[in-house]
């Protein structure tokens, strides 16, 4: 076996090994609280480990995905594509606007909205859900369509969720093929250090609730999809890291937070230099706030591609040093080649102290209206 599929290998195992964790902490949960949001939040993150490692049938089992369904795939490529956000080059940003204002924006409302024949009680009506921990938003209704990966019609119909329960459990069994454990002994993820006390829930009018946030009445969908980018940057920010030591992250949770800071950041980047997408002053100095920063050059340089696809897709690019590889260190040894001023440690620091300046800065921004 070569050292590419020695590196796919390790990583696959890694993620199963973490996400059975994650279910066993989710299982052992006593309150609903942080249960009910951090599915909403890992479940573009689950997607992208098994559409992944279901393309690397040289190193991976390809037996881990019987009764795998057309479906089920369909909905993990969907939610996987999810988190490139502007970087994707299917839907652009055109596409990606246009999504959420058709299937997430119009839908929702219309699916929420005018259920009542009292006139006066219409102005009641919610279409809109808001979930915060600790008093930040780590996610929303609209957000969690927009990375679920379903189709809207069978997102929003009446069947007591068991259209979702069908697809989870096929998952669940993929995830066990790959190694995933409910009773493993391993260390605690950040669901047992949660909180149920801090999470609170309330819905708002979609329209009214973007109409005031980061850049105005005029970018409903805009408004909307940055709203994702600051919940995802939040629930990286506020949540995935409890209990854990930022210099010694594990290879699953760091991966998760690299790669949502980058994409996050690219698009931020995408957007502000399309012309096509006028934005405010103030919302023109935010951006350039954000990304006028050394840590953000450092860790969105196109020299570093190759590092960030490695974490997206588990194997190696041409750019990677196969001598150099070490499996027994974290990210296989690879944050000399990519990062040469920095060791792993190091490296997680300055995405920490980057991820909370971006988050700080999204949220600013968002309640400047």
């Amino acid at each position: 076996m070569s050292v590419n599929d020695d590196v796919i290998k390790a990583g696959v195992a890694s993620d199963a090994d973490y996400i059975g964790r994650l279910f066993r902490d989710f299982q052992a949960a006593n309150d609903a609280g942080a249960s009910s949001i951090t599915p909403l939040c890992m479940a573009s993150y689950l997607a992208l480990i098994l559409h992944e490692a279901k393309r690397k049938p040289q190193a991976i089992n390809p037996s881990a995905f019987d009764g795998f369904s057309a479906e089920a795939e369909e909905v993990c490529a969907r939610a996987r594509h999810s988190l490139k956000l502007f970087e994707d080059t299917r839907r652009h940003i055109d596409g990606q606007l246009q999504f959420f204002r058709d299937e997430i924006l119009d839908k929702h409302s219309d699916h929420f909205l005018g259920n009542t024949w009292l006139w006066f009680a219409q102005k009641w009506e919610k279409d809109l859900g808001l979930f915060t921990y600790e008093g930040t938003l780590v996610s929303t209704s609209h957000t969690a369509a927009f990375h679920l990966g379903v189709e809207t019609k069978k997102l929003l119909q009446e069947d007591n969720g068991a259209y979702m329960l069908g697809i989870m459990q096929q998952l669940g069994r993929c995830f066990l093929a790959l190694g995933a454990r409910l009773d493993t002994q391993g260390g605690k993820t950040f669901v047992h250090h949660l909180s149920g006390a801090d999470v609170r829930a309330v819905d708002v009018r979609a329209s009214t609730y973007y109409a005031q946030a980061f850049n105005g009445g005029a970018t409903l969908a805009i408004n909307g999809v940055l709203t994702d980018f600051q919940v995802r940057m939040n629930f990286i920010d506020k949540m995935i890291t409890a209990g854990a030591d930022i210099r010694n992250l594990e290879y699953t949770v760091f991966k998760i937070r690299y790669v949502t800071l980058y994409q996050v950041l690219l698009s931020l980047k995408i957007l502000k230099e399309d012309p096509r997408y006028p934005l405010s002053p103030s919302s023109t100095i935010a951006l350039e706030t954000i990304l006028d920063s050394d840590a953000v050059h450092v860790i969105t340089d196109s020299a570093v591609r190759e590092f960030r696809n490695t974490l997206m897709h588990y194997n190696l690019l041409r750019g990677a040093d196969t001598t150099k590889v070490d499996l027994t260190q974290p990210i296989f040894g690879l944050v000399p080649q990519y990062f040469p001023a920095y060791d792993f440690q190091q490296l997680s620091c300055l995405v920490d102290t980057c991820i909370r300046e971006t988050a700080s800065a999204l949220n600013e921004w968002a309640s400047s209206v």
